[in-house]
């Protein structure tokens, strides 16, 4: 007895070691997370004093009063957002200055004291049932920085934060979507703040579990590290934060643009760009709306590397998405829809090719991106997709099955025509998409052979198509 008791105490112990010595698994998605990657595109709307003043980032001293839209309607806002393909709208409930877009019980400075509807209006409210009415996804940016509410720079602020926060969560969520940013200047009293951000965290996932965070170090979603839209051609959902603040003492921001590829945490990229020069609203601008050539590119290098494409959309002083913009945006839901709308691959011939065996697979074409094929040797394999005929191409699609994590480092596409190749484009990560475009060439077949990986590669999609040479991604 005594000798088999000590066998069982040697097994358990190397078997405890064993583990130890093993690599840990890396992070994968939360279910909000996925569902947040599937949105894929969604406004941000700033909107507040600095529309009626000019500025960009107020002081918190302008009157109440100046906040007086003439015609706002946040259906309008809502129908022209679900026009141009978004699916949620994040509005900035309160900006740096402190103006709060509903009649907050926690500030004397709100639209309760504007001349807007005569102190009764409430725009949070109003955009909450519009994005409820057209089927979007409702979200708040809430600014950690005051630069009206005299508590500001002390320790009662933060409570009058998180008491924010909770009026703002049972009052119009769920929302999809919690925004912060790292902004950390002065108050009225000339006071910083040292922001509790563990509290403020532990509130909102006690009060709204199934909505991400954004900041520079998430907890669920990260900054991209510009305000261009734009994501590293290399792209990891994971990021390590340890030792990193919000704001000043924030990771590089090439390793914002890029992640960490064996980060500790899932933590992936969201790309904000504003379709003006500014983030609100100003009349010299509107000669400078970005085309719907422009925003179908950023697209490409924002979806299209991976991560979530957020675009600012200011509404005027009536409180109206002004005529350039609405054209613009719905001239860019039309080039997306007829540009992916013919997938070369549907109907195609597809298999996966190993040293000396040739296997069918669909489920990497067959339009679910929730089957997907594992590679096991992936070194010795290749995905072949064959056309029916020669065909123009000039852009491959392509998306890992996430759920699993992000596993692919690196990888070439093979263009051929008959047995020769035409073209090979390198890549590196795809994640949650990657889309690659190039000049056009005729093919009628194509290899995808993943070079590197981290473990065995799950490819969920691979599309193709032939889209307008005038949007193949410029670099």
């Amino acid at each position: 007895m005594k000798t088999y008791r000590s066998l069982l105490l040697l097994v358990v112990c190397c078997m405890g070691v064993f583990a130890m010595a093993q690599k840990p698994e890396q992070p994968l998605p939360t279910k909000a997370q996925l569902a947040w990657h599937d949105l894929e595109f969604y406004w941000f709307i700033h909107f507040g004093p600095n529309t009626f003043t000019g500025k960009e980032w107020g002081h918190g001293d302008e009157p109440s009063e100046i906040f007086n839209p003439t015609e706002l309607d946040t259906r309008q806002w809502a129908r022209i957002a679900k026009a141009s393909g978004a699916k949620g709208i994040i509005l900035t409930a309160k900006h740096h200055d402190g103006f709060c877009l509903w009649p907050s019980e926690y500030s004397t400075h709100t639209v309760r004291e504007s001349k807007w509807k005569n102190g009764r209006g409430d725009v949070v409210g109003d955009l909450a049932k519009a994005c409820k009415e057209f089927g979007l996804k409702f979200g708040v940016y809430l600014s950690p920085w005051d630069r009206n509410h005299p508590k500001y720079g002390t320790a009662a602020y933060n409570d009058v934060y998180v008491n924010t926060m909770k009026e703002l969560i049972r009052k119009y969520g769920p929302f999809f979507e919690f925004w912060w940013d790292g902004a950390n200047g002065e108050g009225p009293n000339g006071k910083k703040q040292e922001y509790d951000f563990p509290r403020f965290e532990q509130t909102i996932r006690q009060l709204a579990p199934n909505t991400v965070v954004f900041s520079d170090i998430g907890p669920d979603v990260r900054w991209v590290g510009n305000e261009k839209g734009i994501a590293g051609e290399t792209n990891w959902n994971y990021l390590d934060t340890a030792g990193f603040k919000r704001g000043v003492g924030s990771p590089p921001t090439d390793t914002l643009n890029q992640g960490n590829v064996n980060g500790a945490n899932w933590i992936p990229a969201e790309c904000d760009v504003s379709i003006r020069p500014g983030w609100f609203y100003h009349a010299t601008e509107d000669d400078k709306v970005k085309s719907p050539e422009e925003l179908f590119d950023l697209y490409l290098k924002s979806v299209g590397r991976g991560a979530n494409f957020l675009l600012n959309v200011p509404p005027d002083q009536r409180g109206l998405i002004h005529e350039y913009d609405s054209a613009s945006l719905v001239g860019f839901r039309k080039l997306l829809d007829e540009n992916f709308k013919n997938d070369l691959v549907r109907g195609a011939r597809a298999e996966l090719h190993t040293t000396g065996s040739i296997f069918k697979r669909t489920k990497f074409s067959d339009g679910d991106p929730a089957s997907f094929e594992r590679i096991n040797d992936f070194q010795n394999s290749r995905l072949w997709i064959k056309f029916n005929e020669t065909k123009k191409v000039n852009c491959i699609v392509m998306q890992e099955a996430i759920q699993h994590g992000q596993h692919i480092i690196s990888g070439e596409i093979e263009l051929l025509n008959g047995s020769q190749p035409v073209k090979t484009i390198p890549f590196t990560t795809i994640g949650r998409k990657r889309i690659i475009s190039f000049p056009a060439v005729e093919a009628n077949a194509f290899n995808i052979i993943i070079k590197e990986a981290k473990s065995e590669p799950m490819i969920s999609e691979v599309s193709a198509f032939l889209i307008d040479e005038k949007l193949v991604e410029k670099k």
